[in-house]
């Protein structure tokens, strides 16, 4: 794989990513900041994250359980103060470029994309959640820029699949692709881990392998750069003990850049060949723990609808969007979901449930 003239594989480096996320707080100028922070640190790329808070929470969204410790009370509200757009990211990005170093963007909703091709993104990143999300994986497949896919909160099954969604969309997708394990838990304990997953990947996976990594310690990475993690991501702040969601599961710039200094060591001291390796006491397991439950179903998206609908209503694309929670139907059915018949009246902007739907036998279409 390759991001701009950076290529990332078994005999490189690990490319490492600077999440800044939301940690921005809604300002350019903080998450100019942190860019050059982030270029100071050593970091190969920042990433921002593209949503609208209205487009991506629907009336039935919730805040995650590490979000309400945070401070949180409402999650459309929480997402509205922290919304950069596009326009507002296009001097991120510049300044990215200044600095010598990429920028990546996470879109939410597939609407968006075509706004963020507006840009001159370095590299696609989707969130773990979004590993169900068919439209907006193949979208950014078809944008053909790179990559990179987390998989938290989600089983080996729910990763080869998507998988080969965007494979079977583009067949040249396998080699602009990176995949990441991850535990969706912000903080995560380094006993919860789950660095095994990166063992695990690699059995599915030709493609470079990477770790989204939501601990707090700064040795996690040079592990996984051990396991054979050729993208890092660690999410990066100016205070760890800032308001917000995501400062508390965070590095501040000294701390990172200690974090990219042992990972790069480990990577040099440990010959990764195309092989997996075999490290005892670690098992090559992906697996959904217990502590993602939480964010497996409040940040998941499900077929919503646009509009209130009545009883035995055949569903029609413009009833229907993608929104959180990951409550109702699962996104990547909303094409099969099209042409159903609802048995009851739906409110609007709520997720679909199956038991909304008359019983049909599955086409198939979505397998």
């Amino acid at each position: 794989m390759r991001i701009g003239t950076h290529e990332i594989g078994p005999a490189h480096e690990p490319y490492i990513i600077a999440e800044i996320g939301v940690n921005h707080d809604g300002s350019v100028e903080r998450a100019l900041e942190l860019t050059d922070a982030a270029a100071d640190a050593g970091a190969d790329a920042i990433k921002l994250q593209l949503f609208e808070a209205d487009r991506l929470m629907s009336a039935a969204a919730k805040l995650a359980a590490y979000q309400k410790a945070a401070g949180e009370s409402d999650p459309v509200e929480m997402l509205r103060r922290l919304e950069l757009s596009v326009t507002q990211m296009a001097r991120i990005v510049d300044r990215a470029h200044e600095r010598g170093i990429h920028a990546i963007v996470t879109v939410f909703s597939t609407e968006l994309v075509d706004g963020a091709e507006s840009l001159p993104w370095d590299a696609y990143k989707t969130a773990s959640p979004d590993i169900i999300h068919r439209p907006l994986l193949e979208r950014l497949v078809a944008t053909g820029k790179p990559l990179i896919i987390s998989t938290g909160a989600s089983t080996l099954d729910e990763v080869s699949r998507a998988i080969g969604w965007m494979t079977a969309r583009d067949g040249s997708a396998h080699s602009r692709m990176a995949v990441l394990q991850c535990v969706s838990s912000y903080p995560t304990a380094i006993e919860h881990a789950e660095l095994g997953g990166i063992l695990a990947l690699r059995e599915i996976f030709g493609g470079p392998i990477g770790y989204s990594d939501h601990t707090q310690g700064v040795g996690t990475g040079a592990i996984a750069a051990g396991l054979g993690a050729r993208v890092l991501e660690k999410h990066f702040t100016y205070d760890t003990q800032a308001p917000g969601p995501d400062h508390a599961a965070s590095l501040e710039p000294r701390d990172f850049a200690r974090y990219v200094e042992l990972a790069r060591d480990a990577a040099h001291a440990t010959a990764i060949d195309e092989r997996a390796p075999e490290f005892p006491g670690i098992e090559p397991v992906k697996r959904v723990i217990p502590i993602e439950e939480d964010v497996r179903r409040v940040s998941r998206q499900s077929v919503v609808t646009t509009r209130a609908l009545p009883a035995w209503h055949v569903l029609k694309a413009s009833d229907l969007t993608i929104k959180r929670p990951g409550t109702g139907v699962p996104a990547w059915e909303m094409h099969s979901t099209i042409g159903r018949t609802l048995v009851r009246a739906v409110d609007a902007d709520v997720p679909v449930s199956r038991l909304d739907l008359r019983e049909e036998p599955h086409s198939g279409r979505d397998a």
